[in-house]
């Protein structure tokens, strides 16, 4: 049975010189990076030269990179601090936000009583900038504004420049989930004023379980977790440093290999589309991810003709045949709920039939796309 994994966005496989890596620390550097002896400071050096690494990616300070669990600690650090240390009283996010931030945003107005506004999303699926101006024109309060960059299941990109002129022209704070663009695309936050950033190593071909903040200089953001004096006083406990080593290297070769990579990537992307534009009358497309200037290279959100007694059956068949890949509607999840993203925007008749994620990573090949479109014809007679 062939096996294709065209669920990139959900995670990616490690990159051999990330496992090499990786092994490597871990067996010539056994030594806490808090201790001051030789051991611990040379596993302490690995993690510095990693944060430089980091900050020079993104065109910020080292002092501005703090080392998490993933992305989403570094989103609960950075939306919680701002309530409890920042004095933020008004939150601006969206309805097509990850669960991170919308869980996190729930808590902090339920607990402590936060204004919480959602800005309208347009028929594409896209955040209205307009409604967002609103919103900031309206409010009294100190706002903190989160907003992804690029939507993990429709993969329709924000206007970075757009959101952070408007933050600062209305004295808000800025603060973006980056899961999906960090290591696929070149990132300038010297250039792009937002206050902060989360990021995960699995998304771009690292480990899983470690990540980081982006906090930009004087935000005066406080741990959430308290221990020792960690990632200087910003997130205590142990660093774990075959892992930050390891997304280190991830991302070094993700920049490495950016462009060669993302042509790939496009390639495989639009054949895909154009097979099943070709092979699956009546198939549509969800969000903007159809529209290469408005959404990521590496996902599309497939809706598809199945009639609802055979949609259930649908992921389970795609399965049975080796295919990796997400579902995105209720038709697929059993849920009545189904995608938080897909019914913040789309019309019922969409909602009635399955969509799937389909996202890809260099290691895919247009053979893969051949065997799963002839997948999905199968399915459908």
């Amino acid at each position: 049975m062939n096996q294709v994994y065209f669920d990139n966005a959900a995670t990616t496989a490690l990159r051999p010189e990330v496992i090499d890596r990786m092994v490597e620390v871990m067996r010539e550097v056994p030594g806490n990076p808090s201790s001051t002896h030789a051991v611990g400071r040379k596993a302490k050096s690995i993690i510095e030269q990693a944060r430089k690494t980091i900050a020079n990616y993104l065109h910020v300070s080292p002092a501005e990179i703090i080392f998490t669990s993933g992305g989403t600690e570094a989103d609960n650090l950075i939306i919680n601090s701002a309530v409890r240390d920042l004095d933020v009283k008004h939150i601006i996010t969206s309805p097509i936000e990850h669960h991170a931030v919308l869980h996190t945003v729930e808590h902090l107005e339920e607990r402590f009583q936060v204004k919480v506004s959602m800005v309208r999303i347009k028929e594409c699926g896209s955040v209205d900038l307009d409604h967002l101006e609103e919103l900031l024109q309206s409010s009294d309060s100190k706002t903190l504004i989160s907003l992804m960059h690029i939507n993990n299941e429709i993969g329709n990109l924000l206007d970075l420049e757009q959101v952070s002129n408007l933050a600062r022209t209305y004295n808000a704070l800025f603060h973006s989930d980056m899961v999906q663009s960090v290591g696929h695309f070149d990132l300038n936050l010297s250039e792009i004023k937002v206050d902060f950033i989360a990021a995960a190593a699995h998304k771009f071909h690292g480990p899983k379980g470690v990540g980081f903040a982006f906090l930009r200089k004087n935000s005066k953001i406080k741990s959430l977790i308290f221990g020792g004096g960690q990632e200087r006083g910003s997130r205590a406990g142990t660093e774990a440093v075959h892992n930050i080593a390891g997304m280190e290297t991830a991302l070094i070769k993700a920049q490495e290999n950016l462009n060669a990579e993302r042509k790939h990537i496009e390639e495989i992307k639009w054949y895909f589309k154009e097979q099943l534009e070709k092979n699956i009358p009546g198939v549509n497309f969800n969000g903007n991810c159809h529209d290469g200037s408005l959404s990521t290279y590496t996902l599309l959100n497939v809706c598809l003709p199945v009639p609802p007694e055979k949609s259930l059956m649908l992921l389970f068949q795609l399965d049975l045949k080796g295919i990796a890949c997400s579902k995105g509607s209720a038709c697929q999840s059993g849920s009545d709920q189904g995608s938080h993203v897909l019914n913040a925007f789309l019309p019922q008749d969409k909602l009635d039939k399955p969509s799937i994620r389909f996202s890809f990573s260099h290691e895919n090949t247009k053979e893969q796309v051949d065997y799963v479109v002839q997948s999905l014809k199968d399915f459908l007679k």
